[in-house]
């Protein structure tokens, strides 16, 4: 079965996912005039991270007229850091304008992906046996997928309710009940101010403190809102002045400099200063590792809860999980009668997201034996016409992840329409192009926060980043900028 629509109906392309980056790319192809796109979504719905994370508190932690596509901004954001309902319905909103709901094949999962060389063409499989052809793959999997479970024992002996951040059970009713939050990251310096109030008891065990600095949120009023809508001129700069302010900020978070890391924690310390009094309390949540190296949290709220008097910080390792509790390694127990799972997703970053055959029958596992690695985050030597959004060494540590985003997607765009007009069978990035890059990503890590020494999802297991772009989002997107046909193997049809 081919996937064909209106325009260019004889070159059919699949979007896998229909989060944040597919919904772009899918718009984009619609702009530039080409119809011919079918978008595999898994889930129900569109949405992505946000129509999965709906636990107390979910918000961005970038400013909102910042994470939002800048060819579809948004006047009318209720404050500077959205929470994720609003967000899933800006998401809705931009799905319905563009009339995507018809590309879209809903509660289809692809569960394989292989390469015809000689016919140039992809065949994928879904969950339901189905095959599908396409001339071009476009991947939105994204990494904020699927939940990480924690390794601890006697986890599954619990007989209390036990859910995960992004799997929030709605039918449970916190109020009046004793909880224990397990992570101390970016979805728990979230749920637990939010659920403190609530509960009778909340015990959140800490491995590691982070380092957290003010969010500053705000509700926007409608006098702004207005403003906003009427002069987008307005909000284009807003954007942009946010963006510049990040990029501004950005050497503190992932340069491996000293003194740039001294004003930054300073600026996190006073701030929980200013939130915890208890000077024993500031000591368990100051962190022992270089501002950046892990996740730079912002809250406003996160630490002051810990002063509430039914909020209780525990920092010595969790040894097993009991029927009741949680049994920490100090022989105390902990009786709960819920466990939230604060511990993030599993990003696979060593591993393709379903089995994926390129040419001459090699596995994408096989490619990323040794972490994943592709040309600009986006095409992987071996693999003709597959685009990946959102790929290795492409996430930002300090601004908006769809600065990045966007740029993939006008470079597979550029890709696209260059096979289309020349009538191409395929482009496929030389495998030396591909390495040149990746060794010099690599060789500038060195210099970064993230290699100083502290563990983190940023890294593999041998060490190496292949999650985060070691630089400026604006170095990235010049780098983005132009498809260059030279650095491709070009088969013609």
């Amino acid at each position: 079965m081919t996937i064909a629509a209106s325009n260019h109906a004889d070159f059919p392309i699949a979007i896998i996912g229909a989060g944040f980056a597919g919904i772009g790319m899918a718009i984009q192809l619609k702009k530039g005039g080409i119809g011919s796109f079918t978008m595999f979504e898994r889930a129900g719905e569109i949405g992505g991270t946000w129509r999965d994370n709906t636990y107390p508190g979910a918000a961005c932690d970038v400013p909102s007229h910042v994470y939002s596509f800048s060819f579809e901004q948004n006047p009318r954001w209720s404050r500077a850091y959205a929470e994720s309902g609003e967000i899933q319905s800006y998401l809705l909103g931009v799905v319905d304008k563009w009339w995507l709901r018809s590309h879209i094949r809903f509660n289809t999962e692809i569960v394989g992906a292989r390469f015809d060389e000689e016919r140039g063409v992809w065949t994928l499989t879904t969950n339901h046996g189905e095959e599908f052809t396409a001339r071009v793959i476009v991947s939105g999997v994204g990494g904020l997928v699927d939940p990480a479970l924690p390794d601890i024992k006697g986890l599954d002996s619990f007989t209390g309710k036990l859910f995960h951040t992004a799997r929030w059970n709605h039918q449970y009713d916190l109020r009046g009940k004793r909880v224990a939050v397990i992570g101390t990251g970016a979805s728990a310096v979230q749920v637990v101010p939010s659920i403190a109030p609530m509960v009778a008891k909340l015990s959140v065990f800490q491995r590691s403190a982070a380092w957290v600095m003010p969010k500053l949120d705000k509700e926007y009023s409608e006098g702004a809102k207005q403003f906003l809508t009427r002069h987008p001129a307005a909000l284009r700069l807003s954007r942009l002045l946010k963006y510049g302010l990040s990029e501004v900020f950005g050497p503190m978070v992932f340069l491996d400099a000293k003194p740039l890391k001294a004003i930054a924690e300073k600026m996190s310390l006073q701030h929980l200063h200013a939130g915890v009094k208890d000077p024993e309390l500031r000591a368990k949540l100051t962190p022992k590792f270089q501002f950046g190296c892990k996740r730079v949290l912002v809250s406003d709220d996160y630490w002051p809860a810990f002063e509430r008097p039914n909020v209780e910080l525990v920092t010595e390792p969790i040894s097993e999980i009991v029927s009741d509790g949680v049994r920490t390694a100090d022989g105390r127990e902990h009786p709960v009668d819920a466990i939230v799972l604060a511990t993030g997703f599993a990003l696979g970053l060593a591993k393709a997201p379903f089995p994926v055959t390129g040419r001459g029958g090699k596995s994408l596992d096989e490619a990323w034996k040794n972490g994943a690695v592709a040309y600009k985050g986006m095409t992987i030597s071996g693999f003709p016409n597959w685009f990946i959004l959102m790929g290795p060494n492409t996430g930002p540590g300090h601004t908006s992840v769809l600065v990045y985003t966007e740029a993939q997607i006008a470079y597979a765009v550029q890709a696209i329409r260059k096979i289309i007009a020349e009538r191409l069978k395929y482009v496929d990035v030389k495998q030396e192009v591909q390495d040149r890059y990746n060794e010099g990503l690599q060789r500038r890590m060195k210099h970064m926060s993230w290699s100083s020494g502290c563990h983190s999802w940023y890294l593999s297991a041998d060490g190496s980043n292949h999650a985060l772009f070691p630089g400026f989002a604006s170095e990235y997107v010049v780098r983005a900028r132009k498809f260059k046909p030279a650095e491709y193997e070009i088969a013609k049809a």
